[in-house]
């Protein structure tokens, strides 16, 4: 991707979660979101009245979505239920789209049986990659989503179905649509795209059966008050998702990483300032930004010199090359999963 286009993105993200932003580009973005808004509310419209009807498969299926673009923290999310589902003895299969993966997403593509991983991170993407190395589910990228939830159930007895990042994809019935918001975030500037962080209207709302607020801090105050207050608008049971900065460790050796050491922290994900944040407690010198599931290649990292500390998500790609300065910073996710799915 080149310089131009994403030094673009960066403005128009800035423009996203900027309240009060203004001038020519965002009263441009402003007006296409009139069309992207026809065509969003006119799918749902039709989903909404029957006239489309979603398909079923022979599973419980659960969503975990979201309703504005950028990284709300969905992954560590469906992590957990997965893991969860298979200590209770059941056999999930977490589909995605696959984004930013090599494979051809017109296909059915099995990234994990639930015990080998066939692809790595460039083929599978970084997000199912991970998924695949950090839970025991079966992992599967398409684009059809009800296809790889029919070989999911057909070839591999699937009992649930984990759609990751599956709020809008209304073609497939979802026994729970769980949505999640950033405490940090929140809605952006609340205009719909391209002018905004929304990928939907306020009638989204209304299909929510369950609400996480994800925290990203230390302090989980401000996602507790917001929380209570998104619940009470909505007239939901709503959780609070605590994401918090466990250790760093090295991704060749598992060495830790010492607190006063000097670090380069790097990263393509939706949203990297947090992840900075997450690191205020090491003598951090620089900060690199790259885009979203940006495909690393050895020039992003071999002039870098010191400790390089990257999300596990960065990792996965980043292990390919012969390095052993490399680190990842290792998260821990506390959520009640139990409670969240009613059980």
């Amino acid at each position: 991707m080149n310089v131009e286009i994403m030094e673009l993105k960066t403005k128009i993200t800035e423009i996203h979660y900027n309240k009060n932003t203004k001038g020519i580009l965002f009263s441009l973005l402003k007006f296409c979101s009139i069309f992207y808004g026809f065509g969003s509310g006119f799918k749902n419209l039709l989903y909404d009245r029957h006239i489309l009807k979603p398909k079923k498969v022979n599973a419980c299926v659960i969503s975990v979505g979201n309703i504005t673009t950028g990284g709300v923290g969905k992954t560590p999310v469906v992590a957990e239920i997965a893991k969860y589902l298979i200590e209770n003895g059941k056999t999930p299969a977490i589909v995605s789209r696959g984004y930013g993966g090599g494979l051809s997403n017109k296909n059915i593509n099995v990234i994990s049986d639930g015990e080998n991983i066939f692809y790595d991170a460039q083929q599978a993407g970084d997000e199912p990659y991970w998924l695949a190395k950090n839970t025991k589910a079966i992992v599967i990228t398409t684009k059809n989503r009800f296809k790889g939830a029919e070989y999911a159930v057909k070839n591999f007895g699937a009992t649930h179905i984990i759609l990751d990042d599956g709020f809008q994809h209304r073609k497939l019935y979802r026994d729970l649509d769980i949505v999640l918001m950033d405490s940090e975030k929140g809605f952006g500037n609340e205009n719909l795209l391209p002018a905004g962080p929304l990928r939907e209207g306020t009638e989204a709302f209304k299909r929510i059966d369950k609400f996480v607020v994800v925290s990203k801090n230390t302090d989980h105050k401000r996602a507790e008050k917001l929380a209570k207050i998104m619940g009470k608008k909505l007239n939901l049971q709503t959780f609070v998702c605590k994401t918090e900065p466990d250790f760093i460790y090295n991704i060749k050796m598992s060495e830790k990483l010492p607190q006063d050491a000097e670090i380069t922290a790097m990263c393509a994900i939706g949203q990297p300032e947090q992840f900075f944040a997450f690191l205020k407690n090491y003598n951090l010198k620089t900060k690199i930004a790259l885009d979203d599931h940006h495909q690393y290649v050895e020039d992003d990292i071999k002039n870098i010199s010191g400790n390089i500390v990257v999300t596990e998500k960065d990792a996965v790609k980043l292990q390919a090359f012969d390095y052993d300065n490399i680190y990842a910073l290792k998260l821990k996710t506390v959520i009640d999963v139990k409670e969240l799915l009613g059980e």
